[in-house]
């Protein structure tokens, strides 16, 4: 498909309702409770930066997320259950109803992006975690960090130490000791996939809930929105050199917004994306999607969202 082609299929939204049952709209999915123990996930072409979802929309992005993730919760299903019951569609998960835990499970493996921000700005503590002084802008940590996130229902996710959580009686300590040590594997596990395709996983985010009381990897996983990746070749003399790396990750589009003077703050206008721009953002994600699977990644236009999913619920309804 031409550029001009492309631009045109955007799923930007679902209006298909289910009557008396809850619905969900976050900044990327839809989120239909089918019954008491399933959901229904759509995941829709819109983009968020900063906690800002962007007023254009970008083609296909929503398949080539939904089926990354979809890939990466295969990959790693032996370590901790997964939510995903089936993939019925490109932009449509059916998944196990858990009850989330209101913490972003983030680890970094070098000092980019908000980690380097705050280093940057003379900053050597990081939810809780000490960051050694010398460091450069990605370079790599002697072994992974955690550095946990609140969620945040509407705005900024904020940082906070794992002490913080715990003295807040936000999670269990017993089921906080089996969140990090699941996301320690997962990130290792993660590292190893990217590694075999010529990638570094970089710092991702996990998400996590209990489903029947045990613990459950729940949204995405290793994905471009929840990740960032630098590719391994030249790694090493980018770094030597002080040169940025190259990266398959959403930091393009901060940084992209940062030049534009917006950083989601109060008083800032947010831009719009230029075609031009959207089209190499669905470039972007459809390499990150080859690169990352192996696959080759072939769009499929759907040109009802809401009459197909009328469809794919219906067998879970009671």
């Amino acid at each position: 498909m031409q550029q001009e082609e492309v631009l045109k299929h955007c799923i930007t939204d679902s209006k298909f309702r289910l009557e008396g049952k809850p619905f969900y709209k976050g900044k990327v999915r839809n989120v239909y409770t089918l019954n008491d123990d399933t959901l229904g996930i759509v995941v829709t072409d819109r983009i968020s930066a900063f906690d800002h979802i962007m007023h254009e929309a970008i083609p296909f992005k929503g398949q080539i997320l939904n089926q990354l993730s979809a890939f990466g919760f295969q990959k790693v299903q032996d370590i901790i259950p997964v939510h995903v019951l089936d993939v019925p569609h490109p932009n449509v998960t059916i998944a196990k109803k858990c009850s989330p835990i209101p913490i972003e499970v983030v680890v970094r493996g070098y000092l980019t992006g908000h980690a380097w921000r705050v280093y940057k700005n003379g900053g050597r503590l990081l939810c809780g975690v000490k960051l050694p002084d010398g460091m450069k802008e990605h370079q790599k940590f002697e072994k992974p960090i955690l550095t946990p996130a609140t969620k945040a229902i509407e705005g900024h996710d904020e940082d906070i130490s794992e002490e913080d959580i715990l003295r807040k009686g936000i999670v269990d300590p017993k089921l906080w000791e089996n969140i990090r040590n699941a996301a320690f594997k997962l990130f290792q596990r993660g590292t190893e996939i990217a590694a075999n395709q010529g990638l570094i996983l970089v710092d991702t985010k996990y998400e996590m809930g209990l489903y029947n009381g045990e613990l459950t990897l729940i949204d995405e996983v290793h994905t471009s929105d929840s990740s960032r990746y630098f590719y391994s070749e030249g790694y090493e003399t980018r770094l030597k050199e002080g040169k940025q790396q190259r990266q398959l990750s959403k930091e393009f589009l901060r940084e992209w917004l940062m030049e534009k003077g917006f950083q989601g703050l109060d008083g800032q206008t947010q831009p719009s994306l230029p075609d031009t721009f959207r089209w190499s953002i669905y470039q972007r994600y459809a390499e990150l999607f080859e690169t990352l699977t192996g696959n080759t990644f072939t769009p499929v236009v759907t040109k009802d969202i809401d009459q197909e999913l009328e469809r794919l619920f219906s067998p879970y309804l009671k």
